[in-house]
Parts: structure tokens; sequence; C-alpha cells
């Protein structure tokens, strides 16, 4: 029973799928971070079965795109897209730390949260539609989703907080820390292998497209904010899926060139 709490409570955090809603305490809340990516594999099913769908009704490839473009921010809500656009906000006022973190806080949305998310569905979009959704690539695009959420995760358990607030806290506060880094590095050690399996060249650029956006993540939530909060997990995770779709698609093109 506590076992369906700990994934209740992750799914009822980060994802739009109808969930009981148990009441969070000491016990569910301590493994639910290791539950998150368990919404990854939600959003790669939905990718799969609209891949079908899509083959079967011989759908044109710029409503396929649309489609795998639209679907994890059906499954998710669209919650890792706020954390986005705060952060696009407050990294685009080059303002001091403490006012960074303000903004975060803003419920207001930016101009620059606008420009970035136009920018980010319009290359996402683009990327959905060049890709050809072979099972190989399918199982890929499957295991960054489970990739990004675990290296989240680890994040949130591993690297210093912003702010002794806030929901990154309360995730962080109530987990077991060390059997929490373990099993999301166990996840994410999973997701590269299936990454690597389904090929071993786009495997590794997308698995280095993760990493170097990670790097990224962690040294401007520190220099930046002063720590990581919600908000800046959503940001990694939203930019990570990017650049490893990037990958992978640039991968096909490159070789079919081959």
């Amino acid at each position: 029973m506590m076992f369906l709490e700990t994934i209740a409570v992750a799914f009822g955090m980060f994802s739009a799928v109808p969930v009981p809603q148990p009441v969070w305490n000491e016990k569910n809340m301590r493994y639910a971070l290791c539950a998150f990516p368990l919404v990854g594999i939600v959003c790669g099913v939905f990718w799969w079965v609209w891949a079908e769908l899509c083959r079967f009704l011989v759908l044109p490839e710029l409503l396929r795109g649309a489609g795998f473009c639209l679907l994890p921010v059906l499954a998710t809500g669209g919650v890792h897209l706020d954390g986005f656009a705060d952060t696009s906000d407050a990294l685009a006022s080059h303002a001091p730390p403490e006012k960074k973190r303000e903004i975060l806080q803003d419920s207001r949305c930016g101009a620059f949260a606008v420009i970035r998310l136009c920018g980010y569905f319009v290359l996402y979009w683009a990327l959905c539609c060049a890709l050809r959704p072979t099972s190989a690539a399918l199982w890929s695009v499957g295991a960054s989703f489970v990739l990004s959420r675990s290296l989240s995760g680890l994040a949130i358990v591993s690297l210093p907080l912003a702010k002794n607030t806030g929901l990154a806290h309360t995730f962080a506060s109530g987990a077991n820390r060390k059997r929490s880094r373990l099993i999301l590095a166990i996840l994410a050690a999973a997701s590269a292998l299936v990454l690597l399996w389904c090929g071993l060249f786009t495997g590794e650029a997308m698995l280095l497209a993760a990493l170097i956006v990670f790097l990224h993540y962690a040294r401007t939530a520190q220099k930046e904010f002063g720590g990581i909060s919600g908000d800046l997990a959503g940001w990694f995770l939203v930019r990570a899926e990017l650049w490893m779709l990037a990958a992978l698609t640039l991968c096909q093109y490159g070789e079919a060139l081959l």
C-alpha cells in the first residue's frame, strides 16, 4: 500500500494522470522522487501509441509531429514548462541571485518567458516532424523521458538547494537521500543502457547532450540562484529532453547520409 501511495504522490505532483491523492506524510514522501521517472514511462507509452495510430491512419508528418510535441504536455499538465518559463524570465533579468529567486516566485509570465516558450515549441515540433519514428527511435525517446526525470530527481537530493522552502525543499527534506540517490542513479544508468542498446552512436550522442545540459544546469543553479529549486528542475528537464531529441534526430539524418 505504501508503495502505491508513493507512486500516487509522484504522479499527483508531476503528472496530469488522474490518481488517488493521499495525504503527504513522512512515509510516502521518502521515495517519491524515485517514482518520478515512472512518469517518463507514461510519456514514452503515449508517444508509442500515437506513432502506431499515425501509422495506421496514415496521418501527415506535421500532424504526427504535433501529437508528439503535445503529448508530454498532456501527460504532465505542463508542470515543467512552468518552471522553464519562470527560469527564463529570471535569467533574462540579469539581476542578483536574490532578485532572480523573487522572479521565480512571481506568478506573472514575462516577455522572455513567452518568447522562449514559443521558441521551444517551434524547435521541439520541428524535431518531432523530422524524426523518423522507428522502433529504436521510440525506445530512445522513451528512455530519454526516464533519464531526464532520474537526473532531475538526483540533482534535488544531491545538490545544494536555493532556499529552505518550496516544492524542491519539500521533496528533498522528505526523502531518504542516500537510498534515493542510489535508486535514481540505477534508473539513470538503466535508461542510459537502453539508449546504447537502441543504437551505440545515437545513444552516445543523446547521453552527451544530457550530460552537457545537466552540467550547465548545476553550474547555472549555483552561480545564478545559489542552488537548486523546483522551477530550475523543470527548466533542466525541458532543455534536457529537447537536446536529447535534437541529438537523436541529427544522428538519424547523419546515418542516412552515410
